[in-house]
Parts: structure tokens; sequence; C-alpha cells
């Protein structure tokens, strides 16, 4: 069987105060909360979802922000590095609308392309490139022009503890294809117009830690629930050890760690977030899953409250 990803489908990484999270990735990057629910599996703690105006695969940056957690480590076995893409002509608006807000930007280039490489708050590891293919975003927020908007993902920039294991794993089993190598890095793409470039360390490097800061899993994409059981199958059949097919409300999930430390995900395109919320409701209510329902009042309580805000108003 041959399996072909279009590309990223969803990343999740660990924050620590909410609130903070949401005035960085909504406030100051513009993106859309698109989906306010709980960790599925500890309630007590908010899953947030980021991303374009109608959280597309390829868009969504994930986060479970959790107080009492401990610092994570950046290391081998994680996504090294988010990348965001902007329109072509805009790195410079972008460049000075962090600075304002006293993130410092570092500029450099790989692979023939500029990069505004920087951290959140938490100390997660990102950068905005520009690139002419995707679409625009429709969503402007926090006086971001959408012809500056982020378009969503670029790609990631992954780091193994066994490199030459996660490049034939992402070659041979998730089908992208290998464009590049520059210095000690490969590059690979998918088949999507965003969310499609990823490059990874040729050399392997030492293990990171999780924590806040850090990413938990990359998600790759499938593009419905039939092609979804296949890439189950495809993936057990290369010797790897997925999940049986997990529910998630708004996609379908399988997980596994693969040689390399890093934990992959493959989610279903649909249904989506308006599954259970309006377009222009999305990430308006607390939706929390079934089972969790006649606990919510209860839940609420745990749940330190959050607003969505422009930058100005969190400064």
């Amino acid at each position: 069987m041959n399996k072909q990803t279009a590309g990223i489908h969803h990343i999740t990484a660990f924050a620590k105060n909410a609130q903070e999270n949401v005035d960085f990735y909504a406030g100051l990057l513009g993106l859309r909360l698109v989906k306010k629910t709980v960790n599925f599996d500890a309630p007590e703690v908010y899953h947030f979802y980021f991303g374009n105006h109608g959280g597309h695969p390829g868009t969504i940056l994930t986060f479970f922000p959790w107080e009492t957690g401990r610092k994570g480590q950046i290391g081998g076995g994680q996504v090294g590095r988010t990348t965001f893409v902007v329109p072509p002509g805009t790195l410079g608006y972008w460049d000075e609308r962090l600075r304002k807000s006293n993130v410092v930007p570092t500029q450099t280039k790989r692979f023939g392309e500029t990069y505004l490489q920087f951290n959140d708050h938490d100390g997660l590891q990102l950068e905005i490139v520009e690139r002419a293919e995707g679409a625009n975003s429709e969503w402007s927020f926090s006086g971001i022009p959408l012809d500056k908007a982020i378009k969503g993902f670029g790609g990631a920039v992954l780091y193994s503890t066994s490199s030459s294991e996660t490049i034939a794993l992402l070659e041979n089993v998730m089908g992208l294809q290998r464009v590049g190598q520059e210095d000690d890095l490969i590059r690979l793409r998918g088949t999507a117009d965003i969310g499609n470039v990823i490059d990874i360390n040729a050399s392997s490097m030492g293990r990171g830690h999780g924590g806040y800061g850090t990413v938990h899993h990359i998600a790759w994409r499938a593009k419905d629930f039939e092609d979804h059981e296949e890439w189950r199958s495809h993936v057990a059949q290369n010797g790897y050890q997925p999940t049986p097919i997990i529910d998630r409300q708004y996609f379908n999930a399988i997980y596994f760690r693969e040689i390399g430390g890093i934990l992959f995900e493959i989610a279903t395109d649909p249904p989506g977030f308006t599954r259970d919320e309006a377009f222009d409701e999305l990430g308006t209510n607390l939706k929390l899953p079934d089972q969790y329902e006649p606990n919510r009042a209860e839940i609420e309580k745990l749940l330190p409250p959050i607003k969505v805000r422009e930058i100005s108003e969190a400064e």
C-alpha cells in the first residue's frame, strides 16, 4: 500500500498560563481561537485550538495550558520549531509588530528563504516565513490587516534522536518527498499548499523532555474516514504500533511514536470545528465532550476565566 499525506493537520504544545497563551496567539499573532474545550484525558485542563478563520487543517496550533506543569526542555523527540507562513512582502510588518510587544526576532536564511525566528512567552520556538502559495486568512483581529495576517503553517522543523529512521519514515511511510539538503538539515515536502514543508536534522540529537514551552505531538492529514482507516493499516504494516481510532470530536485520530522519539498523530480533515458551534461563534463557548457534560459546573469552576482580547487590552 502506498500512502501520501498532504502535510500537517495540527501541532499540539504545552503552555503554562491560559490567559497569557490566548494573549500571545490571538492578541499578538492574530490567530482565531476556533475552539475552547478541555483535555479529553484531564478535563480540568483547557484545550485551545488556534487557526485561520475556519480552523482549517494545516493552520491549527493547539495548547494544553497547565499552570502547575513543569518547564520543558526542547530537544530530540519533538517538533523543534513551528513555522507560520505569511503573504509575500509582509515579513517587515511582522518584525515591527513583534518588537513593539518586546518579542525580539532574529533573522536567518535556509533553502533560499528568509525566516523571522522568535520564542513565545513560554519559550516555544516559532518562526515566520513568506510564501505565495496557500490562501490568505479571512480572519482579521487585533489590528492586523487581512493582507498581512498569518495564513497558517509553513511547516515545522523536526528534532529526531534517530534522524535516519525518522527521515525514512517520512519518505517511505508518510509519503513526503525529499527536495533538498543544506548543512545539517534535510527538507521534505507534502502535497498541500500549506503546512507542507518539513525540515529535519540530518544528524541525531539528544533527547528533550516535555513540559510547557515544548510541542507534545505533530498530526498529519488523512483526507476522510476511509483514508484514515487505510492509514492505520499502513502504519501497522510498516512495523509501527498505532493506537485504535479515537474520536476527538472535530477529527478522528490515531497515534504512534516513531523511532526518533517524536509522537505522531494522523487526523482526519472532517468533520471540523463547526460540528458543535456555528461558524460565527467559533471559540466563544466552552465545548465539552458528551461524557463531561454532566460535570460541566464542576469543570467550569476548575478552569480559569479567559478573554480573547486585542494586544492593546493585554498590555
